[in-house]
């Protein structure tokens, strides 16, 4: 496919990346030209410099004969107005990143008025992240799959975890749970496992399982959390105001600390029923006055990595059952975890997962293509969700006789409103969701996964 990306930041330059190494042809659209020179000479991508409001530069970059334009500058009217001068010059597709959340509440009429086809909001979809953990406090990551009925939860197994030495065959019979651990990762190993794979203390798993059968398996192993009450958000951004409003409407307590004073009064009036105090959040005294200790949850969600690095260590410090902390940078996420921060959510990653499975969706309309897409353990897994078509190889066969490649297995399959945790006599119907964990990074189609 060709693809053009207005917007050489963080995500355009990331999504140029995996697009590019997905096969497609990648053109970059810069005002800067520092950026679009390291970036053509980093990537195996085009650039062009220039305005992306620019029709003649737009032209220059092909877009009137791409597939897919996608627009991530830092201004969401910016955004908007490249991609409807694209459309008018007969792109097929185009996708914007807009964070504003009177913009938000509109998506449905501006995808039609502005000629979007598909929309991202980094931080509500990092509000909605961070919400599905504090649900489940055990889980250090939880992602969503089948419209949410669905989950991959990722957790640590500790020293004398009934799992600990425990094969993966043995779990769904001394558990009596339904569920498949998809991924282990054991140190700088990761292990796509089979049935003899043994589950060892220290090891981080990820699995797949319904909202039931993960509340049963936290409760057989010990690791159920009591419902959080309680949250303070260090930080008064978009993802406070998002997060808030959640939790706020599932019963929870909120307190937000915000350094800004007229960001307090606009957190005031937006959200009344929260308490907001105007501070330092990475001041101890601070938090010693607000009563830090007494919170059963802290989100950590300032501008600066640095602070909620810090915020998070204090939180641990002092026993906080739940910690999370939003990160920008990816080059700190292996930090992070030397230093006991596990639970880090990054809007970034968010947003390039969104944009990458709607395109390799767009790669296969009429085969079993990608619905949703996940990536794990920084990045070197990905789980897949394909909805299944008519004519894919892989139906009507007991999975033990696929041929599949090395390094994959399928997790899940999703029939109606039946969730399947697969075994090796199960079949794949058209019309069933499928979810495959993979080290493979080109999945577009179900039918890929055969050798």
């Amino acid at each position: 496919m060709k693809i053009v990306i207005i917007g050489a930041g963080k995500i355009g330059l990331s999504l140029a990346r995996c697009l590019s190494e997905d096969g497609n042809a990648v053109t970059i659209i810069d005002s800067n030209p520092k950026t679009v020179e390291d970036a053509v000479n980093a990537l195996d991508v085009n650039g062009v410099m220039g305005n992306g409001v620019n029709i003649t530069v737009q032209k220059d970059a092909g877009v009137n004969k791409s597939d897919v334009l996608i627009a991530t500058t830092f201004s969401d009217e910016i955004n908007m107005l490249c991609c409807l001068i694209a459309k008018k010059l007969g792109v097929k597709r185009t996708v914007a990143r807009i964070r504003d959340p009177e913009y938000s509440r509109q998506f449905i009429l501006m995808l039609d008025m502005m000629g979007l086809d598909f929309a991202v909001n980094p931080e509500l979809e990092s509000a909605s992240e961070m919400s599905r953990l504090l649900r489940y406090p055990t889980a250090i990551s939880l992602d969503s799959f089948a419209k949410g009925r669905v989950d991959l939860a990722e957790m640590i197994i500790s020293e004398g975890s009934p799992l600990d030495g425990l094969k993966i065959s043995e779990i769904t019979r001394t558990l009596d749970v339904r569920l498949l651990v998809c991924a282990i990762q054991r140190g700088e190993e990761v292990i796509i496992p089979n049935g003899e794979s043994v589950i060892l203390a220290g090891d981080k798993i990820h699995f797949t399982a319904g909202h039931e059968q993960l509340t049963a398996f936290f409760n057989k192993i010990g690791a159920y959390a009591k419902k959080l009450r309680n949250v303070l958000i260090i930080g008064g951004g978009r993802i406070a105001y998002y997060l808030a409003r959640r939790l706020q409407d599932s019963g929870m307590s909120v307190k937000i600390v915000e350094k800004d004073e007229k960001r307090c009064l606009e957190l005031s009036e937006m959200l009344p029923k929260a308490e907001i105090i105007h501070g330092d959040g990475t001041d101890q005294s601070l938090l010693d006055e607000i009563g830090f200790a007494q919170f059963d949850a802290c989100v950590a969600a300032t501008g600066v990595d640095e602070e909620n690095i810090i915020i998070s260590m204090y939180a641990k410090h002092g026993g906080m059952s739940k910690i999370i902390t939003k990160i920008s940078k990816s080059t700190m996420m292996n930090m992070l975890n030397s230093v006991g921060i596990d639970t880090v959510i990054s809007p970034r990653e968010l947003t390039e997962n969104l944009i990458l499975s709607y395109v390799r969706a767009l790669k296969n309309t009429e085969g079993s293509s990608v619905i949703t897409l996940h990536k794990l353990v920084d990045g070197r897994v990905e789980a897949l969700e394909f909805r299944v078509s008519d004519n894919s190889a892989v139906i009507n066969k007991p999975l033990f006789e696929l041929d599949l490649k090395g390094g994959l297995l399928i997790s899940c399959i999703i029939r109606g409103n039946n969730i399947i945790i697969p075994g090796g006599r199960d079949v794949i119907l058209p019309g069933d969701s499928v979810i495959v964990t993979t080290v493979n990074q080109q999945l577009s189609d179900l039918d890929d996964i055969l050798k």
